[in-house]
């Protein structure tokens, strides 16, 4: 089955499979939010990325070989709201962004800077911290030493712009100049971009577009 990224909340998982790394998006709660599971393929760990919420969805995508982590892309409320059931059930070893880990009530175990290594398995991951949707907010990159990149980008960068500012202009700015330094002027156009809510894109789809974004400033 080819992946599409194109997933709904009570349906099945969608898996992208990669040469090193499986990963696997589902949709839980009302906010459409989306989790990923990530499967290192040589030795079977795995990592979850936002316990979004429906920690029973969650588990059940994780099943009996669990989690050796948790990553949390950024404090917001919708992003963490089974992290503490998935914690329990798992013993899982949590991450988030440095300076949102005070927002999120579950014990940040790892608290995580721009550059960081996140390893899952013998896959690593660059943690890219984009500062202006919230001040910590975080993207992981897995450059695939098979082809090109994926970057799990939270609420920061989605089909059409970057994550909500709510109208600070400041925020925007900063959020868009990191989003740009940090992964179009990183990365190639092929690079797969894997958002906190709804369908994947490209980075090759979305960078003709900056202009554009700065100019509406959203």
């Amino acid at each position: 089955m080819t992946y599409t990224g194109e997933v709904k909340v009570g349906g099945p998982a969608d898996v992208h499979e990669l040469a090193d790394l499986m990963i696997s998006k589902v949709a839980v709660g009302s906010m459409n939010n989306n989790a990923y599971l990530l499967r290192c393929r040589a030795t079977d760990e795995q990592l979850l990325i936002d316990a979004a919420a429906e920690a029973g969805t969650l588990l059940s995508l994780i099943g009996d070989d669990g989690i050796a982590s948790v990553v949390t892309t950024h404090r917001h409320g919708d992003h963490w709201g089974a992290l503490a059931e998935v914690v329990a059930a798992t013993g899982a070893t949590t991450y988030a962004g440095a300076l949102d880990a005070e927002g999120i009530p579950v014990k940040t175990d790892v608290p995580v800077a721009d550059g960081d290594t996140v390893r899952v398995g013998r896959v690593e991951l660059t943690a890219r911290h984009l500062v202006g949707h919230t001040p910590g907010s975080i993207a992981l990159v897995y450059d695939d030493p098979h082809g090109h990149a994926h970057v799990f980008t939270g609420d920061c960068l989605f089909p059409g712009g970057v994550g909500n500012t709510s109208g600070d202009p400041k925020a925007f700015a900063s959020l868009i100049d990191d989003v740009q330094h940090k992964l179009f002027d990183q990365l190639s156009d092929e690079t797969w971009v894997y958002p906190g809510h709804g369908n994947d894109t490209m980075l090759g789809a979305e960078r003709p577009h900056l202009a554009e974004w700065r100019e509406r400033g959203w």
